[in-house]
Formats: structure tokens, sequence, C-alpha cells
């Protein structure tokens, strides 16, 4: 069953990828707001969630992260990361900037071993702000589930009808390899379309994109939530693991969750 975060800071959770992460929320605590709909997301359908459309404002995020921060610190657990990701998509937030220099200050005075980390759908790249603040985090973590158009359209349904995997190629591109790639591996149908991004044509096509925006990790997964769409199959670890080697014979490390 797919559920919402409910809250503008939550866990602390252990992350298959990151350690102990203390989660931050920006996006509505009681709907969704995303600029894809993905077939897969644990939040379940945009349109399942219409509710308020408010952002959380950055002086509450601001307050409620240090408290959470003091808390752990006393506790003696302090997080192993700081990870942005909740209802949707972080970097809609107009002050998605800012609150990231709130972030990094809080991390630096209270728990300066932790990272902070950026989960996002890259569909905002193209903003000078975005860009900025996700080359000042630890972990960048920016998605692209397949090379052509069409998978992408069917697993991340983008808001925008003008979205082209080339588009966010090349926005990646300009991170100069300070970014790390996430991908989604995944099989099944979707209102009756066949989705599969483990074929060979799939694979070979998206590792020639790695290659092209070379960045410093990529971090391959596959199911491990509830998910909006029921006819979706979790691909083996084992092909995940064969799909990994093939990156890090391009000479780039890749990790899989």
């Amino acid at each position: 069953m797919t559920a919402l975060f409910h809250d503008i800071i939550f866990g602390p959770v252990h992350s298959r990828r990151l350690g102990l992460s203390l989660g931050v929320n920006l996006l509505p605590t009681e709907s969704k707001l995303c600029s894809f709909d993905c077939i897969y997301c644990e939040c379940g359908w945009n349109a399942e969630h219409p509710g308020v459309r408010r952002f959380n404002a950055r002086d509450e995020v601001r307050r409620q992260l240090e408290t959470a921060l003091r808390r752990m610190v006393a506790d003696g657990t302090p997080p192993d990361v700081i990870t942005f990701a909740g209802n949707g998509e972080p970097t809609l937030h107009p002050e998605f900037e800012a609150i990231i220099g709130d972030t990094l200050a809080l991390r630096d005075a209270l728990c300066p071993a932790a990272k902070v980390s950026v989960l996002s759908n890259a569909t905002q790249l193209h903003r000078d702000d975005v860009r900025r603040a996700l080359l000042r985090v630890d972990n960048n973590i920016l998605k692209l589930d397949s090379a052509f158009d069409k998978t992408a359209r069917l697993m991340n349904n983008p808001q925008n009808p003008a979205y082209t995997v080339r588009g966010v190629v090349e926005q990646m591109k300009r991170f100069e390899g300070q970014m790390i790639l996430q991908t989604m591996f995944l099989r099944g149908e979707y209102r009756g379309e066949p989705v599969d991004n483990t074929t060979e044509a799939e694979v070979a096509a998206w590792l020639r994109l790695v290659d092209e925006i070379r960045p410093r990790r990529v971090m391959v997964y596959s199911l491990d939530r509830d998910t909006p769409c029921p006819t979706l199959e979790k691909v083996p670890r084992e092909e995940l693991q064969a799909i990994a080697a093939r990156v890090e014979a391009l000479g780039i490390p890749c990790s899989v969750a």
C-alpha cells in the first residue's frame, strides 16, 4: 500500500543506500506535489493526493530540522545522512537553495560528520538556483530511468509535455561529473503496455548516456516498496549486479541497492 509522509521531518530510517537517514519533506504533508507521476512511486499517484498544494515554510523546516538533529545528537545517534525526499520533487520548492544553505549550516554546527543528500528527478536542473544548491550538497542523486523517451514517459509520466531524455542529459553534463546518477530497473506492464528497461537495447543505450554524463557514481536499484501500478516486477539482484559491472567497466563506480 502506497503512503504519504505526513511530517516535515521523518525518520530516522535505515536506508538501503545511505545508512541512518533523517528525512526532510519540503512538499505538502497531506498531498503529493511532483513533476513526475512515476508508476513505481511509493507515495502513490499524484491524482490520489490532490489536497492543499502548499510547500512547507523555510523557517519551519529549519526549526524542525534543528530540533530533530539536537535530539539525535543528545541521544548519541546522529544521522549518517540528512536526506531531502518526501511527497514529490524537493527541488520544486521556491526556496530550495536557501533551505539547503540552512541545512548545511545546521549540519556543520551540530553533526559535521553527517552527509546531506537530495533525491531528485532532475526536472529542475535548468534552474540556476537548483543547480547551485545541488552542487553544494554531499550527494546529489539525480534520476535517469531510460535512454528512450517512450520508456521514460511510461515509467515516469513527466508532467511537462516538453520533457525529453536528451534535455535532461544535457543538463546533467553541466555538472561535469559532480553528481550521482540513479536508475530504477523494473519490468511489467502499465495500462496494457509492456514496460521493461532491462532489455539489451535499453541497457546498452542507457550505458551510452552514462558514459556521456560521466557521473562520479551510479546507483541502480529495483522495487522495494508498494507501487501504485500493481503489474510491475522486481528485477533480481543478480541482474542488477550484471548491469553494475558494465557501468564499472566504463570506469565509473556503481552500487546495487
